[in-house]
């Protein structure tokens, strides 16, 4: 029997492999057009192909990476003046409005910046960077120097995740005192000290790890006293926000190839492509839920372990109260248990959610931020795609019927 190539006027651009897996997208498509599946041969090819996914596939490669952008620098840079906000909020156990709405810290930011330079809730920007970098690079160090695993995704067993998590935990303690120095730099009031140095961050951080046993600065605590619970607190964050963006990724998976199914659009060797737009999007969205919910969860042992820090380095803060004053920061906590027991006696549960509404707000802008991206990039990304040819239209799935079956 002679194929359907040898009729005159049927278009063939291509012949399928009935071997290969990618023409099941192919005989989708083919059972959307014409309500049955092809059968893929030498003789019988079927009609073109038409790939409408490509265009959208890549705007959407254009969108999760500009989302990825936008919240890396968010995280790091833009959301630093609300950070400090919720700081010296913590901090300030006399603070007598908790500010656990965001409306009761706009009047007060409002007085801060009429009093003080526009740069208030800038200061310690550059250590906090510092910091983080300093992090990046003890984790690189020890990662090549011991062969542990420094990323989760290439833990291919139980020893290689306790190894990672030692990792973790060996570089948490050695930032620490540069994370007491950092932090110092971002609640102290500006008017009431001297503006430090960029790199004063490391010797103050020295200064607290040459004090590891009793300090001589009053009642600041050792720098062994602080360690472990700074360590508890970043691990057991870091652990609870990779379990729950897993867990997060495995929903959304599931709702999309459910959406998918339902349009008989799915394909299963779509969601294996790797790199691939609709992974790195549901990947980003889980990062994102995750990190949301470990920052509200975790709210109250921070601001507990902060206070910790805080104790003996005589800082001054803005008192959040008025924001026209100062106030200095006098506290004799023993310990971590000292601390909280102390919080809960004297400023009761509401005490430990201090400042929660600069997390509120800070929260906000960091949604409101990655929407406007994606509305940016994706109208752009539209003005820039190629107009539709004329096989995108209907009138080619007529034509294809025609030759087809004329």
């Amino acid at each position: 029997m002679a194929g359907f190539g040898d009729f005159p006027g049927y278009y063939r651009p291509y012949t399928l492999d009935p071997n290969k897996e990618s023409n099941d997208l192919y005989d989708t498509r083919y059972q959307q057009i014409y309500g049955y599946h092809t059968p893929v041969t030498e003789d019988f090819p079927g009609p073109p192909l038409v790939m409408d996914e490509v265009s959208d596939d890549e705007t959407n490669a254009y969108v999760t990476t500009a989302i990825s952008v936008a919240s890396l620098i968010t995280e790091n840079l833009l959301s630093h003046p609300f950070i400090v906000l919720r700081r010296q909020c913590q901090v300030h156990n006399g603070l007598k409005n908790f500010h656990i709405v965001p409306y009761t810290l706009l009047p007060v930011v409002a007085r801060l910046h009429r009093r003080q330079d526009v740069t208030t809730l800038w200061k310690g920007i550059g250590s906090t960077c510092i910091v983080k970098g300093l992090n990046m690079a003890v984790e690189d160090v020890v990662s090549k120097g011991t062969g542990w695993p420094k990323e989760l995704s290439k833990c291919d067993s139980v020893l290689q995740f306790l190894q990672h998590i030692t990792l973790k935990c060996i570089s948490l303690a050695i930032i620490t005192p540069f994370y007491s120095a950092s932090l110092v730099e971002t609640v102290q009031s500006d008017i009431a000290s001297d503006k430090p140095a960029l790199l004063d961050v490391f010797r103050e951080g020295f200064m607290r790890l040459l004090e590891w046993g009793t300090p001589s600065r009053g009642r600041m605590l050792p720098i062994w006293a602080i360690v472990f619970p700074t360590v508890t607190l970043g691990v057991t964050k870091y652990i609870a926000h990779m379990s729950l963006k897993h867990v997060t990724e495995r929903v959304l998976r599931f709702q999309q190839r459910h959406r998918h199914e339902l349009s008989d659009s799915y394909n299963v060797n779509y969601t294996k492509n790797s790199p691939n737009p609709l992974i790195q999007d549901i990947s980003l969205k889980a990062s994102i839920f995750s990190f949301i919910a470990m920052e509200i969860v975790f709210f109250p042992i921070e601001t507990i372990i902060h206070r910790l820090h805080i104790q003996g380095t005589r800082t001054i803060v803005d008192n959040l109260d008025t924001g026209t004053s100062v106030i200095p920061i006098l506290t004799g906590y023993e310990g971590f248990m000292d601390c909280y027991n102390s919080t809960i006696a004297k400023e009761g549960v509401a005490g430990l959610y201090k400042g929660f509404g600069a997390l509120v707000l800070q929260l906000a802008a960091h949604l409101a931020i990655i929407k406007l991206t994606t509305l940016v990039v994706s109208e752009i990304s539209n003005l820039l795609k190629p107009a539709k040819s004329p096989t995108n239209s209907d009138d080619s799935v007529h034509s294809q019927q025609k030759y087809l079956f004329n």
